[in-house]
């Protein structure tokens, strides 16, 4: 298991919860329609350029050199992006096993690297096409960082998508300040002001962009920054196990693209094929 060493050390001292084994999982095979049905329609419209959504936003921030330099982007053509982080009953529908430490069934998935959070994409894509829940044009996909700092920050330019008071964060988040004895179901905290819950801590989410160690020749359009033979991927949100700082809204951390960890989770978009 490879983790990073301050989750690690982190966890070991304060455990989020008593792990639960595959027994006290229910198996929701029979329950895939339904399932995939609620997945779909969770996911919410995000129109750049249109209604409360702003064509440009600034993204970055001050507070660390990998957020840095700020630089305007804009988001061309509309997506979706789902409400919640991708639970566990979806991802052992979707991928037949469900790796999790923390079971639950509405629980954040965690424990899964970049190639499989990327290939549970592709299924799932393939899933929904088969149930005529999307069309053939239409694909499940990771978020850029542009992408996910757009929806996380929903228009706002403080810190936190509620404002720059740290101590509102228990009210929006999972973090080692109220993680420890928790083991929630995604969507129990308040939700942001477009209404996408646990955007702030509970698992850091991969994205699809390669991990760099600031924003210098980024694109400007909100496309993802790959690379060949990358070897570390971008992630988002902070985490259960990391303090208020790493659940700001521009906060980002690099992983190894085999990385697999208890906080390490994922959300994902729809959108048109290119």
């Amino acid at each position: 298991m490879q983790r990073f060493l301050p989750l690690l050390m982190f966890a070991l001292s304060m455990p989020f919860a008593t792990a639960q084994g595959a027994k006290d999982f229910p198996d929701p095979a029979p329950r895939k329609a339904e399932i995939l049905k609620r997945f779909r329609d969770e996911f919410l419209e995000i129109t750049p350029g249109k209604g409360k959504y702003p064509a440009k936003f600034t993204m970055g921030s001050k507070a660390a050199a990998s957020e840095q330099p700020m630089h305007e982007v804009s988001l061309k053509s509309p997506f979706f992006i789902a409400k919640y982080e991708v639970t566990q009953e979806l991802y052992q529908v979707v991928m037949g096993t469900n790796p999790s430490k923390w079971k639950g069934v509405r629980n954040s998935a965690e424990m899964m690297d970049w190639k499989e959070a990327v290939e549970f994409c592709k299924k799932a894509t393939a899933m929904l096409r088969e149930a005529k829940l999307i069309d053939a044009k239409e694909i499940v996909r990771l978020p850029s960082e542009a992408e996910w700092e757009y929806v996380c920050r929903a228009g706002t330019k403080t810190a936190y998508s509620f404002g720059d008071d740290a101590k509102e964060l228990t009210a929006y988040g999972w973090y080692k300040v109220n993680a420890p004895g928790n083991d929630p179901p995604v969507g129990l905290k308040k939700a942001n002001p477009w209404g996408l819950y646990d955007m702030h801590g509970y698992c850091w989410e991969w994205c699809e962009d390669d991990w760099h160690a600031d924003y210098k020749g980024a694109n400007a359009d909100g496309s993802p920054r790959v690379v060949a033979d990358a070897v570390k991927k971008a992630m988002r949100s902070g985490s259960w196990a990391d303090d208020a700082d790493a659940s700001r809204s521009a906060s980002r951390r690099g992983a190894a693209i085999d990385a697999k960890s208890d906080a390490i989770g994922m959300r994902c978009v729809l959108s048109k094929m290119p």
